[in-house]
Formats: C-alpha cells, sequence, structure tokens
C-alpha cells in the first residue's frame, strides 16, 4: 500500500499550520514549523497568490494530512458523507474522526495520529474483544477499543499510559485507564473537534 516516506514536518510548512504529526516534539524548541514557518523549496518564502481552486486544494490537502489519508480513500470519505443525512461537512469530519487510528490517539494511548496508525497496524489493539489490525477500521457507537494485555506490559505502552493520564479525554469518548479500554459513546460534534480545516471548502472541492 502506498504511503508517504519523507519528512512530516515538511507538510506542515507546506500547509502553514501546525498538523502536530510528530507528537510531544512538535511541543518543543525542535519543531522544524517554529524554526521555519514558510513553505519548503527553493521558493518557499515568495510571495504568491492563491486562487478560490487554490483554497480549496489546501484545506483537501490539510485535511488528509491530518489524519494521514491517500486521496482515493479521502474521496471514498467525502462520497459517503454526502449520502448520509446532515451536513456533508461535518459527516466527514466525523468518520474521519471515528477511524479506529483517530479513536487510538484521542485516547491517549499513541502520541500522534502517525504512531497511532503503526500501532493499531502491528496488531495491540481489539475491538469489541477481536484483534484488528486495519489503521481506517470504522468504529460504530457502542464499540469499544482495547490494548491488548500482552502489549500493556512493554515499556513503549508504560509510558504512553502513564502519560496519557494527564490528558483529558474528549467528550464523545469514554475512557477507562485500569482496564485500558475506550468506548465511543456518541459521534462528535463539530464544535469538538480540533482539527484546523474549514470543511466547506473541502466540500466546494469535491462539488466542482
Amino acid at each position: 500500500m502506498a504511503r508517504y516516506t519523507d519528512s512530516v514536518c515538511r507538510l506542515c510548512r507546506r500547509e502553514g499550520v501546525k498538523l502536530y504529526l510528530k507528537g510531544e516534539r512538535c511541543y518543543t524548541d525542535k519543531c522544524a514549523f517554529d524554526r521555519h514557518g514558510y513553505a519548503p523549496g527553493q521558493h518557499g518564502q515568495g510571495r504568491k497568490r492563491t486562487s478560490e481552486y487554490g483554497l480549496q486544494l489546501r484545506e483537501k490537502q490539510k485535511a488528509r494530512r491530518v489524519y494521514g489519508v491517500l486521496e482515493k480513500q479521502f474521496h471514498a470519505y467525502y462520497e459517503q458523507a454526502a449520502r448520509q443525512k446532515g451536513i456533508t461537512g461535518d459527516r466527514l469530519l466525523a468518520l474521519l474522526e471515528t477511524r479506529l487510528d483517530n479513536v487510538v490517539y484521542r485516547l491517549g494511548f499513541a502520541a500522534s495520529r502517525p504512531e497511532a496508525r503503526q500501532l493499531v497496524k502491528h496488531g495491540h489493539f481489539s475491538v469489541n474483544g477481536r484483534r484488528v489490525d486495519i489503521p481506517s477500521y470504522q468504529l460504530k457507537v457502542g464499540e469499544t477499543v482495547s490494548l491488548r494485555e500482552k502489549s500493556a506490559l512493554s515499556p513503549k505502552f508504560k509510558d504512553l499510559l502513564e502519560a496519557a493520564e494527564s490528558k483529558t479525554v474528549v467528550a464523545w469518548l469514554e475512557r477507562d485507564m485500569i482496564a485500558r479500554t475506550g468506548r465511543v459513546a456518541r459521534l462528535p460534534a463539530r464544535e469538538e473537534i480540533d482539527v484546523p480545516v474549514a470543511e466547506q471548502l473541502i466540500i466546494e472541492y469535491y462539488s466542482r
């Protein structure tokens, strides 16, 4: 499966906003975006006019990069959201938020979404007691994500769980640190999603 393998710091610089793709490093003075807050490349510091299409494209790319989704899959999410009742932009973000890798990140069981994706692929999590290693697995309301008992004994997860205890979990998820589980209590409302994207521009991009 195709995946991005270049420096993720370039993605933040290209979009002109922090996407927090490196977890805790993004909060330190080592963050490349803080040190070089302009687009990468030879002409990154040049002034450029942005068309309406360009603004829509950048918002779509930003959302894709935040959630680590390739174009074909992202377009499929848009089409699925467009078929559902309600505001298409809100439905699109809700679908992305309820991906298994994103829920693992939101529960604090990973420091970043890319790390959550890797941990899921390595089989460290179960859904309703069944091992799932597909990061894009779509969680439904009422489903429970649990860290596998063997994985919880590793030093890596001991550090992650210790750090998670001091973090507040989002309102649409329920977390049990003792059992090392999380449950999707309901779908997230738009105001509960802190991703810096203008979803209406994404809808306009695909509606051309």
